[in-house]
């Protein structure tokens, strides 16, 4: 199947924020994503960015069929159970979409390696996988942070997604978890709102 995969401009922000939603019901975490298209506009195309963004895109005579099966995202007042915002989300019939994966990625920095660069998302929908998309979209990430002289490119994925890391790892990933040992951590909510407050007074 032909496709090509693009810098993501602001107006792919709806498909993107749709496409986050598409991934978070496949993780059985609808619940977590808070983030708007407008969130998606602000954050990644103001002057100074906080992340990058890729889409595949296929022609119109491959597009969705079956676009009332696809999620669609009501914005930022997503509803507490995640079973409730499911079927809130089974709506918005439309002609198809194009705009079929995406990868969203932003650089980091390693002081032991140097550049880096963080893929966050690489997701396709359903009947386009298994066509070389997630491929061309994990390749293009690489590409560019290889343009930009990062040395490693890193991401995560969920223990159980056994078909994901099965993916990765054939493609030459390692498994740092299982190699070396590390922790993924996090502070958010309160505990973040708590360190923050240790700060010393300037």
């Amino acid at each position: 199947m032909h496709f090509k995969v693009r810098a993501a401009a602001k107006e792919d922000c709806k498909e993107i924020s749709r496409m986050i939603m598409e991934l978070a019901v496949y993780e059985n975490m609808p619940d977590q994503v808070k983030t708007s298209h407008e969130d998606l506009e602000r954050d990644g195309f103001s002057p100074n960015p906080f992340y990058e963004c890729l889409v595949a895109e296929v022609p119109d005579e491959h597009k969705t069929k079956d676009a009332s099966s696809s999620l669609c995202v009501g914005g930022q007042d997503t509803l507490g159970s995640s079973t409730r915002q499911v079927k809130r989300l089974k709506c918005c019939p439309n002609d198809g979409y194009t705009v079929v994966g995406y990868a969203l990625y932003f650089y980091t920095y390693s002081t032991w390696k140097g550049r880096s660069v963080y893929m966050e998302d690489l997701y396709v929908m359903p009947d386009f996988r298994g066509k070389g998309i997630g491929t061309g979209l994990m390749a293009k990430v690489a590409q560019v942070g290889v343009e930009k002289q990062c040395v490693r490119l890193q991401f995560s994925v969920l223990e159980w997604n056994k078909p994901s890391l099965d993916f990765y790892i054939a493609k030459g990933a390692e498994d740092l978890t299982a190699k070396e040992g590390w922790h993924f951590l996090r502070f958010h909510g309160q505990s973040l709102d708590t360190l923050a407050k240790e700060a010393p007074k300037d």
